[in-house]
């Protein structure tokens, strides 16, 4: 078996050290993108003109394997818009793509050989919703959000050719941050390459005086100098269980919080050590 050489000298902009769980980077394509999108944070960030509903299409970066699962954040959305994210698939490289890319995945690109989408539902694309979506190896797409079982639906994906995953910011959701991806088989756990962490982002409707404490807020951000409270619900909105415990060990936050504390503060509310371990693998 021939083995790779892992300190094989090359060019520094280009460099890539990773062992054998990695799938390697994973951005979104800097060249395939709608006109109505703007990219940061790295390639990971796909924003949307807030006024209009269309002109969202991103690929990502590098072809993406079977049963590979793209992870993706839902950072804001416009809900005056119908409709919500598409996700897919294309054997077309965004490389030779032709541009202007479509307005719409669906249904103008998927009419076109070679693409593949399926539309997502409104409800579970709500702010600070992460989703996950693959393909299988019989060409199905298969769409997977929190604590939920998975959504099997079919595409008839061709997976004899390269694939590259396709999301289309569509409808309400203005938005998203790509987390990266994963795969799970019995024999080992693979994932992208960690790339920036989800940046400090500072909102208008987060206060660092005032507690939010309204049960249907989304916005649950609430002041960070505080004890953990006896009754062990969430430091931050005051109103769920408490079950997210951080690196440092701090059992604070619900699961309704704790992506958004990472996404505007990186930080633990009580102690304030930076949270540097993926959230997947917080318990």
């Amino acid at each position: 078996m021939r083995r790779e050489d892992h300190n094989k000298k090359t060019d520094p902009k280009t460099a890539h050290k990773c062992d054998s769980s990695c799938l390697g980077p994973l951005t979104f394509h800097p060249r395939a993108v709608g006109d109505q999108i703007r990219l940061s944070e790295g390639g990971r960030r796909a924003q949307r003109a807030e006024d209009t509903f269309k002109g969202g299409v991103v690929f990502t970066s590098r072809p993406v394997r079977t049963y590979e699962r793209v992870r993706v954040l839902v950072e804001k959305r416009e809900p005056h818009w119908q409709g919500a994210l598409r996700v897919g698939f294309t054997n077309v490289s965004p490389f030779t793509i032709p541009l202007p890319l479509p307005p719409f995945s669906m249904p103008d690109l998927i009419q076109t050989p070679g693409h593949w989408a399926v539309p997502v539902r409104e409800s579970y694309c709500q702010e600070t919703s992460v989703l996950e979506f693959w393909v299988t190896y019989d060409g199905n797409i298969c769409v997977k959000f929190e604590n939920s079982r998975k959504k099997r639906l079919g595409a008839a994906v061709d997976v004899r050719k390269p694939l590259w995953a396709m999301i289309d910011v569509y409808g309400q959701t203005c938005s998203i941050f790509l987390l990266g991806s994963k795969t799970n088989s019995f024999l080992s756990k693979k994932t992208s390459c960690p790339g920036p962490k989800p940046p400090i982002r500072r909102s208008s409707s987060i206060s660092f005086e005032k507690p939010m404490l309204s049960e249907n807020s989304d916005d649950r951000m609430s002041c960070l100098n505080m004890e953990i409270p006896a009754d062990d619900h969430c430091v931050v909105c005051m109103v769920w269980q408490a079950d997210i415990t951080l690196p440092c060990g701090h059992r604070c936050l619900c699961d309704h919080c704790n992506l958004r504390v990472l996404m505007e503060f990186g930080t633990c509310p009580l102690c304030r050590l930076e949270i540097i371990t993926p959230p997947e693998v917080w318990t």
